[in-house]
């Protein structure tokens, strides 16, 4: 796998012969819509075909193979006229063969909407191990709003992909602190909410369930972990799996309503697996900044491998961005969009996409019709792989999509490109 950064002057047709690749393949596997048309500083990933390398002094061949994750073989078998490999001269362009070796084998879990698009969740259910459907809100009195996900449990086990129950503490004004409080106070509540899971598990053909309570009152902290408790004590011999979400947390104390009921060391030991929702930084009500910026994914990480096991973590992607108009004032509201969305933006308003090093996350500046400065901050290949680097730095479980409802193509090529997909049905 390649990802080429277009440049001014660039074409489809001149990227492809580049690379030795066919423009077709090129166009269909990134789903552009108008191959035609491309913009600086978009990403294009190549899956076939080779790059070039220009031989820097001291170079060997050995050298440049390990440098590209390649075997001198293969670098033989791309440059016939090589015929002696020992003798390099500087200068000398070496073909490179786009390597096929991946990090190994990981789990994948993707969140979804009832209300996905059936064509984009067939497209996408190859690449998962696991898909969480979002969700069922639980009631005061340990009832749960129904959903139509019988469609998408089907869709799911026909693809070797395992469903996942998801329940919440939501009502109709988000995530709601007392009613969190209300169900992990009241034994009773909790062994009628516990009861209909497991019936809904049953008749639906569940795999599992994944618990995402949010805005839990730090007092109530370790009702939670007695509520994790009791679930898996029930579950689990039953074989159903338990997975919770956590907000990102870069240290075991962190203040704030968001973080301090999140136990990291109890739902570590307990759940089978741990999602790290490592998003939103750049949220819709927040200042403009990359949604999930490197740099501050390590720092939840740097902590969450202390407090819990690597095989059990994920790591959270965002599969959007955000338009932000400029300047910033305080509670105005961000446009989300999908990462297509964002390079089709671009193109119309000619905007150049540009790199952030730090966060390791595409952006871009336009002007709209009122004359009023935006920015727009995104996911593209290159941020994509700079996450599922961590993944294998890290030694982590797998990683979680927050959603998988809007296509993103140029993701699913470089995850498959750099890790096998692990399937548990």
């Amino acid at each position: 796998m390649i990802i080429h950064v277009v440049k001014p002057g660039e074409s489809l047709y001149s990227i492809a012969r580049f690379y030795g690749a066919t423009p077709n393949r090129v166009a269909s596997e990134n789903e552009l819509a108008d191959p035609s048309k491309l913009v600086v500083g978009q990403t294009l990933v190549i899956t076939e075909g080779t790059s070039k390398h220009k031989v820097q002094s001291g170079q060997s061949i050995y050298v440049i193979a390990s440098q590209y994750n390649v075997s001198v073989r293969d670098i033989l078998a791309a440059n016939p006229s090589l015929t002696n490999p020992a003798q390099l001269s500087v200068g000398q362009i070496i073909n490179i063969p786009i390597s096929t070796e991946k990090r190994g084998t990981i789990e994948v879990n993707g969140y979804s909407f009832p209300n996905i698009n059936m064509d984009v969740l067939r497209k996408t259910l190859p690449y998962l191990t696991y898909l969480s459907i979002f969700s069922y809100e639980v009631n005061a009195d340990g009832s749960l709003k129904p959903i139509n996900d019988q469609p998408l449990i089907d869709a799911a086990r026909a693809a070797g992909v395992a469903p996942l129950m998801v329940i919440t503490n939501l009502s109709e004004s988000g995530f709601n602190s007392d009613l969190a409080r209300t169900i992990l106070t009241n034994t009773t509540v909790q062994d009628t909410l516990i009861n209909n899971v497991i019936e809904n598990l049953r008749s639906k053909r569940y795999y599992g369930l994944d618990i995402d309570f949010e805005y839990i009152y730090p007092e109530n902290r370790e009702d939670y972990n007695n509520f994790l408790r009791k679930v898996v004590n029930r579950l689990r011999p039953l074989g159903y799996s338990v997975t919770t979400a956590l907000a990102p947390k870069t240290s075991a104390d962190q203040k704030g309503l968001l973080y301090e009921a999140h136990d990291y060391p109890v739902h570590g030991a307990l759940a089978d697996h741990v999602i790290l929702m490592t998003y939103e930084w750049g949220y819709t009500f927040g200042p403009p900044l990359a949604v999930a910026p490197i740099n501050e994914i390590r720092k939840v990480l740097n902590y969450a491998v202390t407090a819990i096991p690597r095989n059990k973590i994920f790591m959270g992607i965002p599969n959007y961005g955000y338009d932000w108009t400029l300047p910033y004032v305080q509670g105005s509201r961000a446009e989300t969009l999908s990462n297509t969305q964002a390079v089709d933006l671009a193109l119309r308003e000619n905007a150049a996409i540009q790199y952030n090093e730090v966060s390791q996350a595409p952006y871009f500046n336009y002007y709209d019709d009122n004359k009023k400065q935006h920015v727009v901050w995104f996911e593209d290949a290159r941020s994509i792989e700079a996450k599922l680097n961590l993944a294998d730095e890290y030694d982590l479980g797998g990683v979680s999509y927050w959603t998988i409802g809007r296509y993103f193509p140029q993701n699913w090529l470089v995850l498959n490109s750099m890790y096998d997909i692990a399937k548990v049905l």
